[in-house]
């Protein structure tokens, strides 16, 4: 199954830099509309001002899904899943990626410059992209993330 066109927002740091530049243009050769909130070049940078960046977009509604990009992609998710709404996941494997749309229903997914080859982050991110939620069960589950999420930021 494939989704319709979607408004992605990315983001890296220095170390996703070169990465991060190969899935945009990936993603916009396909026809989806993105929105780049940087970095710009390899300068050393902190990563979690584009994750916070990238992760108030698809909170808040302006963008669809977010990628983020930095060396080992554990930070970015840890700064991603600080914003109320994200839900975040480091992708590793297909099948990972492909249960963390269907069961998390995951809206953000995260890269490791240092561990993933261009291909093999294209390929996932075809995942990440063409995976819908299950609903049923795991949205009762999901449900509960975002009562401790709210409980813990109320």
């Amino acid at each position: 199954m494939k989704f319709a066109l979607m408004k992605i927002s990315i983001g890296a740091d220095h170390a996703g830099f070169q990465l991060k530049e190969r899935l945009r243009e990936w993603l916009s050769s396909r026809g989806h509309e993105v929105v780049d909130h940087g970095t710009h070049s390899e300068e050393s940078c902190d990563y979690p001002d584009f994750a916070a960046a990238v992760a108030r977009d698809v909170a808040e509604g302006r963008a669809d899904r977010g990628v983020l990009v930095c060396w080992t992609g554990v930070g970015m998710a840890i700064a991603a899943n600080k914003v109320r709404g994200v839900r975040a996941a480091p992708a590793v494997w297909p099948e990972q990626v492909r249960l963390s749309r269907a069961h998390n229903d995951a809206n953000v997914v995260t890269f490791g410059a240092r561990f993933t080859d261009a291909e093999a982050a294209e390929a996932l991110l075809e995942v990440f992209l063409n995976t819908p939620f299950d609903g049923g069960r795991h949205a009762r589950r999901v449900g509960k993330i975002t009562a401790l999420e709210e409980a813990a930021c109320s």
